[in-house]
């Protein structure tokens, strides 16, 4: 197996576990739909051990409180399709579909500016670790399909 094909293979690893962990949230909001919102927020803040009068938790408090039904049921129906795509690009990078590499540069590309301006307003380890992950696989997909490229060029230059 070349480089390249390992390298493709790690990208659709994470896609999938991108698209798991996408899944594990939207069946998580699909439970959460019609129960007492500010309750689980509040539990789950309790049992993070964390300070439920501080500014984040405070605020994850408030926005679940005031989060109607209807709009938690089209987020999970949101992020299940997100995960669907991610999915999909797992499979295709996986079995080295080009369409697909082009598809993970761009939507890869796409977080970009708001992954800068998410560290512009506040920078933490998570976000600058997040940015990097993904300005690599940008990176690595834009190399794969430049090399491709030039292979097809030279090989329609000997025939």
């Amino acid at each position: 197996m070349t480089s390249s094909h390992k390298g493709l293979k790690a990208i659709a690893a994470l896609e999938a576990f991108k698209g798991l962990l996408s899944l594990i949230v939207a069946f998580g909001l699909h439970v959460l739909a019609g129960q007492n919102l500010q309750r689980v927020a509040e539990t789950i803040v309790s049992h993070a051990h964390l300070n439920p009068a501080g500014r984040i938790p405070s605020l994850f408090i408030h926005d679940m409180s005031t989060l109607p039904e209807g709009k938690i049921v089209i987020l999970s129906i949101g992020v299940f399709v997100y995960a669907m795509i991610r999915f999909i690009e797992a499979y295709g990078l996986w079995r080295g579909f080009v369409w697909i590499e082009w598809f993970a540069l761009i939507s890869g590309g796409v977080y970009l500016p708001f992954e800068i301006y998410e560290m512009y307003t506040h920078i933490s380890a998570i976000g600058v670790g997040i940015f990097l992950v993904n300005v690599a696989v940008v990176w690595y997909m834009a190399r794969i399909l430049l090399i491709k490229r030039k292979e097809k060029r030279v090989t329609s230059e000997e025939v």
